[in-house]
């Protein structure tokens, strides 16, 4: 009889890399759908389809068959799972990952804000927030999702390159260029917050018409007027940050396609982002439209900032010297 052999260190890792490669491909994409199922509660205002009532819905765990409440309940069901995967991967990479403590802080960070804009929701849900910190909602699920994106992404590479060791072959970055990367993250972070704000204090019709404001270049700035004109003024400079980004990264990059790639997707993006907003101009009176459009905008925003997410953890890894992974 053949006896049986113990699996080597090379079969076990293997394992694991396989096993962490599906957990953290289906924990970004029910992270994405949960991100993207806000977006869905938000624009068809079905917040309290479950009314005041978390975890409950209607005071039922199986809600009634209405639109709002399936849509909510839906939501409800989609971050929870989002919750447990989150917990999954970050145990997974607390025992199996400890030799990349990058991918260990990324399951950490997914792990903190999945469950802050969970206890988020249900507050909004059981006590009223103002619009200000309901805006705050989407913005810590998206930070949710670039963090599992980044999961995904980093074992990928462990499995296809074997790690980091693959950078040292890429010249390194410049100081000015790492931080004009660490910035432009930044700031799309603030403006997708601007835009949040625009939707939860329903002031998307503060400005009518593209380019001009209600016929103006600078309209009279009250109420949901001056919420809808501060987030047009930050979406302009936001594709003049990215298209000096997107410059830099290809032209000063020859010898690293990865970056070139980065920063073409990022200017293509930024650009398809602004053309959605003129459609959304164009359909705001046509709400069967209008909601489909505006849930295109999150997503392409959101797209935009899981490749910067990347692209300033691939700077800062190509700012330190070589051999230092």
């Amino acid at each position: 009889m053949l006896r049986h052999l113990k699996p080597t260190a090379g079969e076990k890792k293997l394992k694991h890399l396989t096993l962490f490669k599906w957990l953290t491909v289906l924990t970004c994409l029910v992270m994405f759908l949960a991100t993207f199922g806000g977006g869905i509660v938000t624009k068809t205002e079905s917040g309290l389809g479950c009314g005041n009532e978390w975890p409950l819905c209607n005071g039922k765990l199986v809600p009634a068959h209405t639109v709002a409440s399936l849509i909510e309940y839906s939501h409800r069901a989609v971050s929870a799972l989002a919750g447990l995967l989150s917990i999954a991967s970050f145990v997974a990479f607390l025992r199996f990952g400890k030799q990349r403590r990058d991918l260990q802080l990324f399951s950490l960070l997914t792990l903190i804000f999945v469950i802050i804009q969970g206890i988020m929701g249900a507050f909004a849900v059981v006590f009223s927030q103002s619009s200000a910190v309901m805006a705050l909602h989407f913005g810590f699920a998206l930070i949710a999702f670039a963090s599992s994106l980044m999961m995904a992404l980093g074992i990928r590479q462990e499995a296809k390159h074997g790690g980091l060791e693959r950078l040292n072959q890429y010249p390194r970055v410049s100081k000015g260029f790492r931080n004009l990367v660490w910035f432009s993250t930044i700031y799309t972070y603030l403006v997708v917050y601007t835009g949040a704000f625009v939707s939860h204090t329903n002031s998307a019709g503060g400005c009518s018409g593209f380019p001009l404001c209600n016929g103006q270049v600078v309209p009279e700035l009250s109420g949901g007027v001056a919420v809808a004109f501060a987030h047009r003024l930050a979406a302009v400079s936001l594709v003049i940050v990215i298209a000096i980004l997107g410059h830099f990264a290809y032209r000063k990059h020859p010898d690293n396609r990865e970056l070139r790639t980065l920063g073409v997707l990022s200017v293509g993006l930024i650009l398809l982002q602004v053309v959605i907003g003129m459609i959304m101009m164009w359909t705001i009176s046509r709400p069967e439209i209008y909601m489909f459009v505006a849930l295109a905008h999150m997503l392409d925003i959101a797209i935009l900032f899981g490749i910067l997410t990347y692209m300033s953890f691939l700077v800062y890894k190509l700012h330190r010297p070589a051999n230092r992974f």
